[in-house]
């Protein structure tokens, strides 16, 4: 018992840090759907998840969604994400699904 106690106060368990708990339930939002996954970092929950879309020939997009929002509580994050997501899809739309402009390919003609 004390060994627990101690382990929660100091950080937890090493290999239980940066894990991911459970998704949580999918929220439906404009032809999206949004699945909050925050990431568990010693008792706080960073805001993270999946922002997806299923196109008209069953082909499926997916969008990695992380912020820097740290959460003492786990419902308390998983609100945020999907508010967060919301203003998200509003704001960017379909361009989410695109390459990173910042990113670019690898040059294959080997110069």
């Amino acid at each position: 018992m004390l060994k627990k106690l101690m382990t929660g106060l100091l950080g937890g368990d090493k290999t239980q840090q940066g894990s991911r708990p459970q998704a949580a339930d999918a929220v439906e939002y404009n032809g999206y759907v949004i699945i909050s996954e925050p990431d568990d970092q010693s008792g706080q929950y960073r805001v993270s998840g999946i922002i997806r879309q299923r196109l008209d020939d069953g082909d499926v997009r997916e969008h990695r969604f992380e912020r820097s929002d740290m959460l003492p509580s786990r419902d308390g994050c998983d609100e945020m994400m999907v508010t967060k997501a919301k203003r998200y899809i509003d704001e960017v739309g379909e361009t989410m699904f695109e390459p990173d402009p910042r990113q670019k390919p690898a040059d294959s003609s080997g110069v």
